[in-house]
């Protein structure tokens, strides 16, 4: 069954970053109206969405021993298994900034499952690439009214949470998702071990991806490899 498009938006509204910065203006400058303008900015821009970042590991490292071109083919190689990987579970790339990318999905459940692909994916490139081309990425998720401007970016504070879960806190091969978005994942399915976290004076309650209690099957836009997850996609 196809999963549903993770931003069910009315076609007529605009969502473009164009359109919210005329709202805002308007805002600022008659200060009166800002009942009814938020209103509208909620209604074309907020979504009730699972957003997924993914954060390619060892920039550092990886740029002082081969170069910055290295590094973007490596974060092409990266884009390439995590955006079927995204698309077939129902979600929607927002945007690409340096190594992250970031995606919106209608569930929680999606997300992970868009972040498991994705380490499957670079796992299996990982067999037949040599040592200093191993890709590896870390993930945050994040669920909640989150701002989306479409095919631009995002804002809210569960996009601020699934940023530092997945940039600054997951190593690589991690996946951390905040607390309200582990409580939206079905019952049964998923081993997740809690973790608590304080980062730039914010504390984190968040979940780390352990285990699947069921064999994940291969998604029909393809893998190549088979079975349930392997040690490195905890």
């Amino acid at each position: 069954m196809t999963p549903p498009p993770a931003l069910p938006v009315e076609a007529h509204i605009p969502h473009d970053k164009g359109y919210l910065r005329r709202l805002l203006s308007e805002r600022n400058q008659t200060p009166a109206n800002a009942p009814a303008i938020d209103t509208a900015i909620e209604q074309a821009f907020v979504r009730h969405v699972a957003i997924l970042v993914l954060d390619m590991c060892g920039f550092s490292r990886i740029t002082q021993r081969h170069g910055i071109i290295h590094f973007l083919a490596m974060i092409h190689q990266m884009e390439q298994a995590a955006r079927p990987a995204i698309q077939g579970n129902g979600g929607e790339v927002i945007k690409q900034e340096a190594d992250n990318l970031f995606a919106v999905f209608a569930s929680p459940e999606q997300a992970l499952e868009a972040a498991l692909d994705t380490l499957r994916a670079l796992e299996a490139m990982n067999t037949v690439l040599p040592p200093e081309r191993a890709l590896h990425v870390s993930a945050g998720i994040g669920f909640g009214p989150t701002l989306v401007i479409a095919s631009e970016d995002l804002f809210g504070p569960e996009m601020n949470c699934a940023c530092k879960l997945g940039e600054d806190i997951a190593g690589a091969n991690e996946i951390l998702l905040t607390e309200a978005a582990y409580t939206r994942l079905p019952e049964g399915r998923y081993v997740c071990a809690r973790t608590d976290h304080q980062i730039s004076g914010l504390d984190l309650h968040a979940y780390q991806f352990e285990q699947c209690l069921f064999d994940r099957p291969l998604h029909p836009l393809g893998r190549t490899s088979s079975g349930t997850p392997t040690s490195s996609v905890r």
